[in-house]
């Protein structure tokens, strides 16, 4: 965040998140200007008759936006690092593997992330000559010599199971690895990945980063400026940048993050507790509870839950009578918006059984929304 935009780099730093979020990437107040400036609609600009588009910042649409750098800057504050916003998550993410990755060299990603992620490799990284390794997130991990890039996404979707990025980026770098982070689930209030060790984040900003369900984003965040120059060019040539009226209506959605993620969080612990005690529902996950596989190292690295709770009914049979039974619950694909939604996931081909639910929290009263789910769950 500039100076401008609310005071010096160590004032900001000293802000709580629902300061920062409410302020990250707004431009210095000028009387009779709005606090967040519109959507800037340009393919091209005006240029300067003798000057060229040296004389000023835009010149065409695919590079220039003024909408999306304000919302590069807001993101990039609360990754603390720099930031390139791409049309989707896979976008940012097939940004870094092919910015990055050359024929020889080889990847590890995660066996039980997104599915996508894996597709793409198999289709399109090994057949350019790229050696792709898999290993899930909770380990055990293959040895690192050799590997170019470690993907880990942490907790990791849709199983929510938790990396421990400092350990894992420490020996990554030590093999001489890059470590990349999606951090789609988490969001930046959840974890700083630069902050444990990684090199890059990538993230899904469709989801609880901007919450209200009605864009496609995504993004990258790194310190490292050659690498941020390398995926700029990477993003140019190809043309993967999202609109402006998207850019805009995600740095809207920013301001409350804070709010919408305390609420979704408290809903997935108490839903998480509730659920614990039902002999009818099994598997279990939310990194919260202290019998969670991933408690300690989630206790230990994030600096909040998400509003996310993964469970198996047992056949899609009852996965559907629930949702049919239940009257808060949206059936969606997609995770960390403002309704609560849940997703059979087998239906998109995770490698998961037929009743394994993944249900993204709203921000619906707690009270409200345990007693739907149980009532759901005694319907069906």
């Amino acid at each position: 965040m500039s100076e401008a935009a609310g005071g010096s780099e160590a004032g900001v730093n000293e802000w709580g998140d629902g300061t920062r979020c409410a302020h990250a990437g707004l431009p210095a107040p000028v009387p009779g200007q709005p606090f967040l400036p519109g959507p800037v609609f340009a393919a091209p600009y005006h240029l300067d008759p003798v000057a060229g588009p040296a004389a000023a910042p835009d010149g065409y649409g695919r590079p220039d936006n003024a909408s999306r750098r304000r919302l590069e800057e807001a993101i990039g504050s609360l990754e603390a690092g720099s930031c390139l916003a791409f049309a989707s998550g896979q976008a940012a993410i097939t940004a870094l593997l092919l910015t990055l990755l050359n024929p020889g060299d080889t990847v590890l990603l995660p066996s039980d992330g997104y599915y996508l992620v894996r597709a793409f490799a198999a289709g399109t990284l090994e057949r350019i000559g790229v050696r792709v390794l898999t290993a899930p997130t909770a380990g055990p991990y293959p040895p690192l010599a050799g590997v170019t890039l470690v993907l880990l996404e942490s907790p990791a979707n849709p199983g929510l199971d938790v990396a421990d990025l400092a350990a894992l980026s420490a020996a990554a770098h030590a093999a001489g690895a890059l470590v990349a982070v999606d951090n789609t689930t988490a969001t930046p209030l959840g974890q700083r990945p630069l902050d444990l060790g990684a090199d890059v984040v990538v993230a899904s900003g469709t989801k609880a980063l901007t919450g209200h369900s009605d864009l496609l984003l995504g993004y990258l965040a790194t310190r490292d400026g050659e690498l941020l120059s390398r995926v700029r060019q990477w993003r140019n040539q190809t043309g993967a940048v999202p609109g402006a009226f998207d850019a805009w209506l995600a740095h809207r959605s920013l301001a409350t993050l804070d709010l919408r993620l305390a609420r979704q969080s408290a809903n997935a612990a108490a839903l998480a507790r509730s659920l614990a005690a039902r002999p009818d529902v099994a598997g279990l996950r939310w990194p919260g509870l202290t019998g969670d596989p991933a408690h300690e190292v989630a206790a230990r690295q994030m600096r909040r839950l998400p509003g996310i709770v993964s469970f198996d009914l047992g056949s899609a049979e009852r996965v559907g009578r629930f949702l049919t039974a239940s009257r808060l619950i949206f059936a969606a694909t997609s995770f960390g918006g403002v309704h609560t939604s849940a997703d059979r996931r087998a239906q998109w081909g995770d490698e998961v059984t037929g009743g394994f639910l993944r249900l993204s929290c709203g921000i619906e009263d707690t009270p409200d929304l345990v007693a739907d789910i149980n009532g759901a769950l005694d319907r069906a």
